[in-house]
């Protein structure tokens, strides 16, 4: 980062903490917004945008070789007049970055003279153009522009310290993309009364990446092709040179006719399993000494210690005397079980929970249900398992992000395959949002300070993520040679961009 830029930084710190200052706070007799008279007038010579940030991800989409990848490899468009295919999906990724959320937001970028000026763009694609190129998609294709996505994230991927490559736990789950239309070719009704599409998701746990989107029709098993994405998964793992790699999945994923197969080849899994009567029997049948009391770890609270609000919900559920469901205790055991599809017999986890039934007051009954995990780990305690198996949900959170965050799991368009394009390149601007974050460097001197920026960045949410890096308001400037953007504001995580934009401008090793 240039001195100068660390100067204006400190001092645009200073400035915010001297009117944070708590030592002038006492009362003026008058509110703090003291505002009046106030007017607009455009500019005449002075442009601008409120997404500064969206110059830096252009940089990082040309670092990581994106660009390239979907040009050279995705093939929709008979002729070039004048955009390409990475145009289409970068323009569609970019309204999502810069808050869009709907195809129709294209259009008011695309009419924004700064937003062109900031993309060295003469014009970009509109709503209707957007929507033609969707249509145009086979499902070779999308698995096409899935693989391009996928060979610029192995370059980001290679960027990172050996121990990211130590073990790649991969993820499956299945979510339904309702729609409220009639005529969208290709939805169907689910086992709830919802009509929609049924999409699968292939992700990577350790950055919360979606690696693989495959949309269907809404009646379809939620595992349908899971064990073709999550092959294709392995494979691209392996290519970066990960050296172990785990699957987990729910009760519908277990797909006991793949486990041989990925046991053979080294691959670690651990899946739910249905609660089946002849395993329920199986565990009644176990010694009591057989099971352990589950003691799960406390939460981290790195803030002062409080007081426990009271639980407001419980006391309303108690009052009306609902009929109330309340976790007494939970242990665990495991035993050998081969399923009818494999050869080899398996680990088998059990975890009981002893429920207690109440209505208001009165304890109705108590109830005993079981969890079943299967996996070829041998190495690691049975505990270890529950909480591995549990580590899944932070898929939900990612499925959540895309749905309410990126938006990207919609069906803004007439058919299955166009959405299914859709979703796969608007998805495109959360994998953009990780690999800004993994492209920060953790070395020197502050490496375990710069080590927690990362993380931080990471597990950001998407709109915080927007909030941080993106809209932050900028001058551009074009010059012969070029494109400046000025940022006119602070805030906090102003020098993690900088020493991102450091980290994009020096030559990548892929």
């Amino acid at each position: 980062m240039k001195k100068t830029t660390q100067q204006r930084l400190r001092n645009c710190k200073r400035r915010i903490l001297s009117r944070r200052d708590k030592a002038s706070s006492e009362d003026s007799g008058v509110p703090v917004l003291t505002a009046s008279n106030i007017k607009y007038e455009m500019a005449r010579r002075t442009r601008g945008i409120t997404a500064g940030g969206i110059g830096a991800m252009h940089l990082l989409a040309k670092k990581v070789g994106l660009q390239k990848h979907i040009d050279d490899q995705v093939h929709v468009l008979k002729v070039h007049k004048p955009y390409h295919e990475s145009d289409h999906v970068l323009n569609l990724a970019y309204s999502v970055l810069a808050g869009g959320t709907c195809i129709q937001d294209i259009e008011l970028l695309r009419n924004n003279e700064s937003y062109l000026d900031s993309l060295g763009a003469k014009r970009t694609p509109g709503a209707s153009t957007a929507g033609d190129f969707l249509r145009r998609f086979s499902e070779m294709d999308i698995e096409l522009l899935q693989d391009a996505i996928n060979d610029a994230r192995l370059n980001v991927w290679r960027r990172q310290p050996d121990s990211f490559r130590e073990e790649a736990i991969i993820d499956a789950d299945g979510t339904l993309v309702r729609t409220l239309g009639e005529t969208k070719e290709g939805m169907d009704i689910n086992y709830k009364g919802q009509w929609g599409y049924g999409t699968l998701l292939v992700s990577l746990s350790n950055t919360n990446e979606p690696l693989f989107l495959k949309n269907r029709a809404g009646n379809r098993p939620s595992h349908e092709g899971a064990a073709e994405y999550l092959e294709a998964a392995i494979d691209l793992v392996d290519r970066a040179g990960f050296k172990k790699v785990t699957l987990r999945g729910d009760t519908d994923f277990s797909q006991t006719e793949h486990l041989d197969r990925w046991n053979e080849a080294g691959v670690r899994f651990t899946f739910g399993y249905d609660s089946t009567e002849n395993l329920r029997q199986t565990a009644d049948c176990l010694d009591e000494s057989a099971w352990s009391r589950l003691c799960r770890p406390k939460k981290v609270n790195e803030t002062e210690v409080r007081q426990r609000p009271r639980n407001v919900k419980e006391a309303i559920v108690r009052s009306r005397e609902f009929v109330n469901l309340r976790l007494l205790g939970e242990d665990y055991a495991e035993f050998d079980y081969k399923p009818t599809a494999c050869k080899e017999p398996y680990r088998m986890v059990v975890l009981r929970k002893n429920i207690s039934k109440e209505k208001g007051e009165a304890v109705l009954f108590e109830e005993i249900r079981y969890f079943f995990y299967i996996t070829n780990d041998r190495k690691i305690s049975a505990e270890d398992i529950i909480f591995l198996a549990n580590g899944r949900c932070g898929q939900e959170g990612l499925i959540g992000e895309l749905k309410s965050g990126v938006y990207a799991l919609r069906a803004p368009v007439d058919n299955l395959l166009s959405n299914w394009a859709f979703m796969v390149t608007a998805s495109l601007a959360w994998s953009m949002k990780a690999w800004f974050a993994l492209t920060l460097p953790e070395t020197g001197r502050w490496k375990a300070k710069y080590a927690e920026e990362k993380a931080e960045v990471l597990g950001m949410g998407f709109k915080r993520f927007l909030n941080a890096f993106i809209r932050m308001p900028a001058q551009i400037i074009r010059t012969g040679r070029r494109i400046v953007f000025r940022l006119l504001d602070w805030n906090p995580f102003r020098p993690i961009f900088f020493r991102a934009l450091d980290a994009l401008e020096t030559k990548m090793n892929c």
